[in-house]
């Protein structure tokens, strides 16, 4: 066992000062010696920095992984799985100190972090570790004139750029598949929640991922993402985070030919029939407006409710987010956590503000929160609930990623399908119906890429995710981002 795995057993809480990229195998100050703060957002107090890396640490980054890809790119499938199991085994394995990282830096309770992002982390390389062993391609007989098959092969270097929000989990959800399909990443996680993108580093090395298949390197987007987006050796770009940030993304990728995954935001429709089964309706919506502080961008965050069950829906949701306790991350008690910076608690404020002057009415929250002892300079903010905007307001359009949610009613199927597909954006929607009918048809009309009938957040991970308009373009999961992270090529053979 190599010292590397020694510490990450033994190192317990003890997170260092100063975080360290990872490049060629090596953990390493960035070139420029310039660091950015990292605050704990529940306390409100730097703990730890975050290299803030140039273009001169992504272009060390890019020479290693080129080194590595003509190693790499033809290590055998049951190679590559025993490494991808490997990381897999060592990130549950690590369930304890993946999980208090991911709380210090994000924000989000403690057992959420246990429950949700770190054994989903493990998942992704697990599934693909093991979907690489049975990726197939198609071969077609020309009869009596010729064989086609198509070899997929991987592309090179690629760039994966991951958010905030379920730091761990959407960073392995690109950084799997890429690997698997056999090519070389440099990969920057946010530099809001750095941490266990660092701490997997050390995973990686342990678990024997050869030297610059997987660079992760720390930094701004301005700097660091933008020098992996821009880099001409980097042939393809997976990215999730906003819609602004994806479309400076594509402008600058798109003349250079790269292939793009842009996972982006989202508005998303939470439609209730009054036929539902009233019972797991409101639990799970519960859970769908506020789950990792309304910080998913699968969140409802517009609640459609058919007019005649309205009110009855409305008191419950009251009733219910009054007992949400806001609270310390690290109490198991506290059902909402702290917002994952102080800037992007203001944005939040400052969008309750604006519902208000759009003639809003605040139903319950809307305030922030100071808590007493070791929070007390946290970053806290009630679950909000408003009613009375119509559809095309901004607070009704524009991503808020926050504990808020808005109510609507509507008075037949159509205007419920009007209400659903006002927004720009099309990431995910819920129905709720015990009419199947009325469910195939809904969902078949709703513009959002991914549906859900009477569950939220239910994921199988061989099923394609991505969004419709300004939710992003091409599909994330199973085959689908085995194919992205691969070129087809068609051989024919003569007969």
């Amino acid at each position: 066992m190599s010292d590397y795995s020694v510490n990450f057993v033994v190192m317990n809480l003890n997170i260092p000062e100063y975080i360290s990229n990872y490049i060629a195998g090596s953990f390493q100050k960035p070139l420029n010696g310039q660091y950015i703060p990292n605050v704990n957002p529940a306390i409100g107090e730097i703990y730890s920095h975050t290299p803030d890396s140039s273009r001169a640490d992504i272009e060390e980054a890019v020479g290693a992984a080129k080194t590595a890809f003509a190693a790499w790119s033809v290590t055998s499938a049951e190679e590559r799985f025993k490494i991808l199991n490997r990381i897999a085994e060592l990130i549950d394995s690590n369930i304890d100190i993946l999980a208090q990282a991911e709380t210090n830096d994000n924000g989000k309770p403690l057992w959420l972090s246990k429950r949700l992002d770190i054994p989903r982390a493990a998942s992704n390389f697990r599934f693909y570790a093991t979907g690489l062993m049975h990726f197939a391609t198609e071969s077609h007989h020309m009869e009596d004139k010729a064989v086609n098959y198509t070899l997929r092969q991987p592309i090179g270097v690629v760039g994966c750029i991951s958010p905030w929000n379920l730091p761990l989990y959407l960073f392995t959800w690109k950084i799997a598949p890429a690997l698997a399909a056999g090519n070389c990443v440099i990969a920057k996680p946010s530099e809001m929640t750095p941490m266990t993108a660092y701490l997997l580093s050390i995973i990686c090395k342990e678990a024997g991922l050869p030297d610059g298949v997987l660079n992760i390197v720390h930094g701004t987007g301005q700097n660091c993402g933008a020098a992996i987006v821009a880099h001409p050796d980097i042939k393809a770009i997976s990215f999730t985070g906003s819609t602004r940030a994806g479309r400076e993304i594509a402008s600058v990728a798109s003349p250079m030919f790269k292939k793009l995954s842009l996972e982006l935001g989202g508005k998303n429709p939470n439609i209730i029939f009054a036929d539902c089964d009233w019972d797991k309706m409101m639990r799970v919506t519960m859970q769908s407006s506020f789950t990792n502080q309304g910080e998913i961008c699968l969140c409802g965050s517009r609640i459609l409710i058919e007019e005649n069950v309205y009110e009855k829906f409305k008191a419950e949701l009251i009733e219910r987010t009054k007992k949400l306790t806001v609270g310390d991350p690290l109490d198991d008690n506290s059902r909402q956590g702290a917002i994952v910076t102080k800037q992007h608690f203001e944005k939040v404020i400052g969008c309750i503000e604006l519902a208000k002057k759009e003639g809003g009415t605040i139903l319950l929250g809307g305030n922030s929160i100071q808590l007493q002892g070791r929070c007390m300079n946290g970053y806290f903010i009630e679950p909000t609930i408003i009613e009375g905007l119509g559809p095309n307001c901004r607070t009704n359009m524009e991503e808020i990623f926050g504990p808020v949610v808005t109510l609507q009613p509507f008075k037949t199927e159509d205007e419920a399908m009007m209400l659903a597909n006002m927004s720009d954006y099309g990431l995910s929607a819920t129905i709720w119906t015990q009419d199947v009918s009325r469910a195939n048809r809904v969902a078949a009309k709703v513009h959002s890429g991914i549906i859900w009938v009477n569950c939220w957040l239910l994921r199988d991970l061989r099923t394609p995710f991505g969004g419709f308009k300004n939710s992003g373009v091409g599909r994330e999961g199973g085959w689908d981002a085995l194919r992205f992270f691969t070129e087809a090529k068609n051989v024919c053979i003569e007969l």
